[in-house]
């Protein structure tokens, strides 16, 4: 029989031997004993330093808890998935450039980022996302990772560290190398962007109007290569010589407007003419000059009306022109904001008729009765030459670039038409008077509509071209209200992205103004989609271009990458979305809108690029498409 050496090994171990041993009881005698001999001022440091790490532990919990929760894309734990996720890494790590490490106490002045993205729809729209656009994950999630949300209240989420506006320009030099190179990254991220829509333009849409990128085909709206020509210059201030050269024999070989084919005034004006006007003065190629004086003096029949207000339509082959089908209106947005580009004409080509045309319109809409403290209906009547639909008004669309003309047209003309300013200064007012609200709860500044006397949190996206026409107009010498105005404003338009599930503003919000409301914004089902628009990029440009603060870069950075999260096609080109509010499917549109070549990729590299003089705002204004006109020399 074997020994009982479990009994003799007790034996040896027990009292009888101060040896060691693994019991548990005699641990906790032995740590009580060494606890007795130490003095009461030991005992009481010992106890504060474990009150000290339990406070510390306390306190960055959430944080380890947020960063647990995030990773690519909601940090899926799947191990299947998260492998899947791995993979794209390194697939699509050469889509974007790898950004220098950036300032890891950024500082976001502002309202709370609501806390709309749900964890559960996240971790699935990431792999749809990166599966289906071709993301560079790594860049994606260095843009989020200082907006991380910490602390929960009412629905509502405190973004880490807020700091006031002059702390961070004060500590951001702009001319050091980091900076610079993280300027250099951006602005490549964005010429990266622009090759990418231009592939599938060019693969799929060559020579047409739009591309349809989900099903690799076009769009035709008026046959004449919209989307290329609203995309010259953009291409030239990007520094894209290859992609501008092919465009350019194009334009020169194929563009003819002697075609059979209506076209509306306002929008070939603003794309076709103003971009070709834009592109000779940053070329001086007479070839784009030629082809402005073809599709303006094409143009010119619209303007043959009794009242002098012009129709909508015009046939640009058969030089006729007529109203739409179903009315005998034009909205007031489309006859007060084809100025610019024909006042240009008129200077460039020595002929007054172009600009004599347009500037009867103005002097028009400027005696007529219908405004409510400068605020203009929607609605003009070619036939008598009156406003309809009188006691709706807006700054959204129908009516808005009315408003930006205006300033517009005083700073190109070398601010010396005092009608023009003085219609602009009075709707301002009218707007503050009547249009401006604070929502709740969080009190952004919003501008809504008046509809016969009743007031409608309703704002469309397109009104967040107010910030930046706003700071233009103080740029130039206007009351300093108006700058203190439109940084609130931006506020609301950048909110207006940011509590959005996807990152992406839908195409109209409702805010909240009831007591008790946990959420500011709210979006109606119909108004869920996303065209790409440019507004308040371009607003964020002006923000940025004359107060330098840093955080109107990063914001548009933010929209750029939820651009590229949920709209990239990656065969080539952008499409518009439905639904913003589900980034698991944001049910694509299949249509990339010539805007977004011609606008929001142009506005994002003047964001992100710190050469104040790379379109200088002192010599150039942009039109409503975002092509740059000199201001004229007598101004300078």
């Amino acid at each position: 029989m074997l020994p009982p050496s479990r009994r003799d090994f007790v034996s040896l171990t027990l009292n009888e031997s101060s040896s060691y041993t693994n019991s548990k009881q005699w641990r906790r005698q032995s740590c009580w004993r060494k606890w007795k001999q130490l003095s009461r001022l030991q005992r009481s440091l010992i106890l504060l330093a474990l009150m000290l790490l339990l406070v510390c532990g306390i306190v960055t919990s959430p944080t380890l808890i947020g960063h647990w929760r995030g990773g690519a894309f909601g940090g899926n734990r799947d191990d299947g998935k998260q492998s899947f996720v791995v993979d794209l890494k390194n697939e699509y790590r050469s889509i974007l450039p790898e950004l220098p490490s950036e300032r890891k106490d950024y500082r976001r002045r502002g309202p709370p980022v609501l806390q709309n993205r749900l964890q559960s729809k996240t971790n699935v729209s990431g792999l749809w996302r990166a599966e289906n656009h071709g993301l560079d994950l790594n860049n994606a999630d260095k843009g989020s990772e200082r907006g991380k949300p910490i602390i929960s209240w009412r629905g509502a989420v405190i973004v880490e560290g807020q700091a006031s506006d002059t702390d961070t320009k004060d500590t951001e030099n702009r001319d050091d190398p980091a900076s610079l190179a993280l300027a250099e990254s951006r602005l490549e991220a964005v010429r990266e962007a622009f090759r990418h829509a231009w592939k599938g333009y060019k693969d799929y849409a060559w020579g047409h109007d739009e591309l349809k990128p989900i099903s690799k085909s076009y769009g035709e709206w008026f046959g004449l290569g919209l989307t290329l020509i609203d995309a010259l210059d953009t291409m030239w201030i990007l520094g894209l010589k290859e992609e501008f050269a092919e465009a350019r024999e194009w334009v020169a070989k194929e563009l003819s407007f002697d075609k059979n084919v209506d076209v509306n005034l306002f929008e070939s004006t603003i794309r076709i003419l103003g971009g070709l006007l834009s592109t000779y003065h940053l070329t001086r190629d007479s070839m784009f000059l030629d082809k402005a004086k073809d599709i303006g003096s094409r143009l010119m029949p619209a303007f043959n009306t009794a009242s002098k207000i012009p129709y909508s339509d015009v046939n640009i082959g058969k030089g006729t022109a007529h109203p739409p089908r179903w009315t005998s209106d034009s909205t007031v947005a489309e006859v007060t904001s084809i100025q610019l580009e024909f006042r240009e004409l008129s200077r460039l080509t020595g002929d007054p008729k172009y600009q004599l045309a347009v500037m009867e319109v103005m002097k028009q809409v400027h005696k007529l009765d219908g405004k409510q403290d400068g605020l203009v209906p929607m609605f003009i009547n070619t036939n008598n030459g009156l406003f309809t639909h009188q006691g709706i008004y807006t700054l959204g669309a129908r009516a808005d670039s009315y408003y930006e003309y205006l300033l517009k047209q005083w700073i190109q003309g070398g601010k010396t038409e005092n009608e023009l300013l003085d219609d602009y200064l009075q709707a301002v007012e009218g707007v503050k008077k009547n249009l401006l609200k604070k929502s709740t709860p969080l009190g952004l500044t919003f501008v809504g509509e008046l509809s016969h006397g009743h007031f409608s949190p309703k704002m469309d996206h397109l009104v967040c071209f107010l910030p930046g026409t706003l700071a233009l107009g103080a740029h130039y010498g206007l009351p300093a209200d108006h700058m203190e105005l439109a940084k609130q404003l931006i506020e609301t338009c950048y909110q207006m992205y940011a509590q959005m599930e996807t990152g992406l503003s839908p195409e109209i919000a409702h805010f909240n103004m009831h007591e008790g409301s946990t959420k500011d914004v709210d979006v109606k089902m119909a108004d869920r989609h996303n065209l790409l628009r440019p507004e308040t990029v371009e607003s964020l440009f002006y923000l940025y271009r004359f107060t330098k603060d840093k955080k109107y870069q990063q914001w548009g950075w933010e929209i750029l990458q939820n651009f590229n999260k949920y709209t990239r096609v990656p065969t080539g080109g952008y499409t518009s979305i439905n639904n913003v509010c589900d980034p698991a499917y944001p049910s694509p549109r299949d249509k990339m809108e010539s805007f977004f070549l011609g606008e929001t990729l142009k506005y994002f590299y003047l964001l992100f690029s710190e050469d104040p003089n790379l379109i200088s705002l002192d010599k150039y204004v942009f039109n409503t498409e975002a092509h740059p006109l000199p201001i004229w020399p007598q101004a300078e």
